[in-house]
This record gives structure tokens, C-alpha cells and sequence, in this order.
């Protein structure tokens, strides 16, 4: 397993001077995001030359580029958004080897029209759930068009907002191009600490063999995403977890500002280092 970081964490004023600050931290894998590049997330196009800059700049630091966000929301209430989405969404995929990288993340989304990460009651629709298939058809096309693969994240406030949805997608698409970043923070609430282990078990049980990057973020009591070590989820168990499954994957830090990178790291080097000890501590004798 590699400790890597949101790219979008160090704001600078060119790509190279991002992962200048992301090895500065002794990380070698970002997810990376357009917006580095002084481009949208996804863009309306990408220059031959500028992904050849970033793969040059992240592979001259030894950096390498595990995923990269291509989020849009793929259940917007106008369909001409969703098809402007799908339509970046094949020319950042026509730009992902290029830059050195396979792996695309998505949102599956909200009918929020103006926040693709805020709650919306129609979300539990079945309406929406069928623009997310009609969607995520389309995108698995390109995905496989493109050799690519495309990974969601279940959260709380979009169309796929538990882990069993989560599965039910996969059984529905059964496509090798869509897999899955964990991120149980996205999933649990305040009040969930008792049940915690119960719950991580649960995301694991059905995502844990699809998952390709797993996301290190925490939430509050407070209900608002706080840095790795700050809130309420048990990384001991997620952790355990992990290594259960032989996620050899990138853990990448995201939802933190810059100052919190330190912090955060440390909790983190901590939580992995003793978990390796306790892999490997003699038996007890009794």
C-alpha cells in the first residue's frame, strides 16, 4: 500500500511547482486533477504537448499519476449537462495515457441541479437510477474505447449512497472497466461510531474486490469532512481492513488543507506502521 495525496491539495502556479510540493512531502503517487494544470476538471480539450508536461514533470520527480478526477454529474436533472459531461469525459479519457495514467474517477451524482455532491430527494428515484445506467453505458463505452477504467465513490449525498448500491451497480454494468474507490468517510455519519466496524465490514464485504484507490478523509462530529485523524471513523479497523483484502493500491489524502498535510501523514505512517507490526508480532503464549 502507497500513501499518496490529492494533487488540488498544493495550489501553485504551475503543475511542476504541485508535484515539486508532493514530493517535498516524500510521496510518490497523486490522484491529479486538470485543475493543476490551469484547465477545468474536465476540459473541452487537452493539448498533446500539455499531457506529455505532466507526465514528464510527475515522472522526473518519481511521481506517479494513479488516477485522475473526472467528475460530472451523471444524473444532472437537464440531460444536455449530462451530455456535455460524457463528451469531456472521452477527451479527458483520450488524454489518460498520455499523461501516464488509467484510472478515472467519477461521481455518479445528484438531481441537485447547482452540486453534484448535495442530497436531493430524487435522488431515490427510479428515474434517476436509470439515468445513472443510461449514463454509465455511455462511459464504459469510452472507458473501453480508450482502455481506461473508471472509478465511483459511494457518498452519502449522490444517486449510489450506500455500499449496496454500490454492488448493485457493478452486477448491473458487469463491465472490467468500473471499479470502485473507497472511501467509507463518504458513507458514515455522526452517531454511527458504535456500529462502525459492522459498517466497514459491510463497505468491504461487497466493494472491497473492486476497489482500485482507497481515500483518506475523515468526518466530524460535526457531520463535516474533517483530515485523516480528526474525526469520528475507526482507522484502525479500515486499516485492518485494507491489509485484509492485500490492497497494495494507493491510499490517497484528500479532503485537508496544505497546513494539515503534516498531521495528517504522521497519523496515518502511524496507523499503517503499527499494523504492519501487528501482522507480523509472535503469537501470544499463554
Amino acid at each position: 500500500m502507497r500513501l499518496g495525496i490529492f494533487a488540488r491539495t498544493f495550489s501553485r502556479p504551475s503543475l511542476e511547482e504541485v508535484f515539486d510540493a508532493v514530493r517535498g512531502h516524500q510521496l510518490d503517487c497523486v490522484q491529479f486533477n486538470m485543475a493543476c494544470a490551469g484547465l477545468p476538471t474536465l476540459p473541452d480539450d487537452v493539448d498533446p504537448s500539455l499531457a506529455i508536461r505532466i507526465h514528464d514533470a510527475s515522472m522526473s520527480r518519481g511521481i506517479e499519476i494513479a488516477a485522475i478526477s473526472g467528475t460530472y454529474n451523471m444524473i444532472h436533472p437537464d440531460i444536455k449537462v449530462r451530455e456535455v459531461g460524457l463528451r469531456r469525459l472521452q477527451v479527458l479519457a483520450s488524454a489518460c495515457h498520455g499523461m501516464g495514467t488509467s484510472v478515472i474517477t467519477l461521481c455518479t451524482g445528484s438531481r441537485d441541479p447547482e452540486d453534484m455532491w448535495r442530497w436531493h430527494p430524487e435522488n431515490a428515484s427510479s428515474q434517476a437510477w436509470s439515468d445513472l445506467l443510461s449514463s454509465m453505458e455511455v462511459a464504459l463505452r469510452i472507458a473501453e474505447e480508450e482502455q481506461v477504467t473508471l472509478a465511483f465513490e459511494p457518498e452519502r449525498a449522490n444517486v449510489v449512497n450506500t455500499a449496496a448500491k454500490g454492488h448493485t451497480l457493478l452486477a448491473t454494468m458487469q463491465s472490467p472497466h468500473l471499479k470502485v474507490v473507497m472511501d467509507p468517510a463518504n458513507l458514515i455519519a455522526p452517531g454511527d461510531e458504535r456500529q462502525m466496524s459492522q459498517m466497514l465490514d459491510e463497505m468491504f464485504d461487497l466493494l472491497g474486490e473492486h476497489m482500485v484507490i482507497a481515500h483518506a478523509k475523515d468526518r466530524g462530529a460535526d457531520d463535516a469532512f474533517k483530515a485523516a485523524g480528526e474525526g469520528i471513523l475507526d482507522y484502525d479497523h479500515y486499516v485492518y481492513l485494507l491489509r485484509a483484502v492485500a490492497f497494495d493500491g494507493p491510499l490517497i489524502l484528500h479532503g485537508l488543507g496544505e497546513e494539515q498535510v503534516d498531521s495528517a501523514l504522521q497519523f496515518l505512517r502511524g496507523k499503517l506502521q503499527r499494523s504492519i507490526w501487528r501482522d507480523n508480532a509472535p503469537p501470544q503464549r499463554h
